[in-house]
C-alpha cells in the first residue's frame, strides 16, 4: 500500500471510530432520553414534549452513523449467495459492483437528504425549538460517510489491495452452522 494511501486509510479509519463512538453516544442518550419520559410519564404525571422527538432524532443519527460504520468494516448488503459459488476473480467484480452501488446509494442520500435540509430549514420543530432541517442532517451526514467509505474500498480493491483475501476465505454464518449441526448429528448415530 502506498504511503499515501496508508495515510488516508489511517484518517479513513480514525473518522470511522468516531462515527462508531457518537452512534454508542446517541444510543446510550436516547435511552436515556426515553427512560426520562417513562419516569415523568407515569411518576411524575407530567411528561416534557422534548424527550420524544429528541430521541427520533438521536435515533436517526446512530443509525446512519451505523450505517456508515457498517459499509467501512464490510456489513453492509451485498451478493453474499453467489459469493460462496464463483472463483475469486468473480467474487472480486460481484463486490466491486456492490461498492459502487453503495457509493451511488450513498450519494443519493446526500443530494436528497440536502435537498430536505433546505426544504425544512425555515420551520420550526416546535418541541424542540430548533430548525425543521436538524431532521435530515444525519441521512446528509450519513450519506457522506457511506460515500466516503464506499469510495475507499473501491481505490483500495483498484490499486491491487487484498481488501477481500479475509472475506473469500471465510465461511458464512449459516454454512459454518450447517457443518456444526451435520458434525453433531454424525457423531450421535455413531
Amino acid at each position: 500500500m502506498s504511503d499515501r494511501l496508508r495515510g488516508v486509510a489511517s484518517i479513513l479509519g480514525w473518522l470511522n471510530r468516531l462515527a462508531l463512538w457518537a452512534a454508542a453516544i446517541g444510543l446510550v442518550l436516547m435511552t436515556c432520553f426515553v427512560a426520562w419520559q417513562v419516569f415523568c410519564r407515569y411518576i411524575l404525571n407530567d411528561s416534557p414534549s422534548w424527550t420524544e422527538p429528541g430521541s427520533v432524532m438521536l435515533m436517526s443519527w446512530f443509525i446512519f452513523l451505523g450505517a456508515a460504520v457498517g459499509v467501512r468494516e464490510n456489513y453492509h448488503l451485498g451478493f453474499d449467495v453467489l459469493l460462496y459459488v464463483l472463483p475469486k476473480g468473480g467474487k472480486r467484480v460481484l463486490r466491486m459492483i456492490s461498492d459502487v452501488v453503495v457509493l451511488a446509494f450513498g450519494l443519493g442520500m446526500v443530494w436528497y437528504g440536502w435537498q430536505l435540509v433546505v426544504l425544512t430549514f425555515n420551520t420550526t420543530l416546535p418541541s424542540l425549538r430548533i430548525s425543521g432541517a436538524y431532521d435530515y442532517y444525519p441521512v446528509v451526514a450519513g450519506g457522506f460517510l457511506i460515500s466516503l467509505f464506499a469510495l475507499e474500498r473501491i481505490v483500495r480493491r483498484a490499486a491491487g489491495e487484498p481488501i477481500d483475501d479475509d472475506l473469500d476465505d471465510a465461511i458464512p454464518a449459516a454454512a459454518a452452522a450447517e457443518l456444526d449441526s451435520a458434525a453433531a448429528a454424525t457423531e450421535v448415530k455413531g
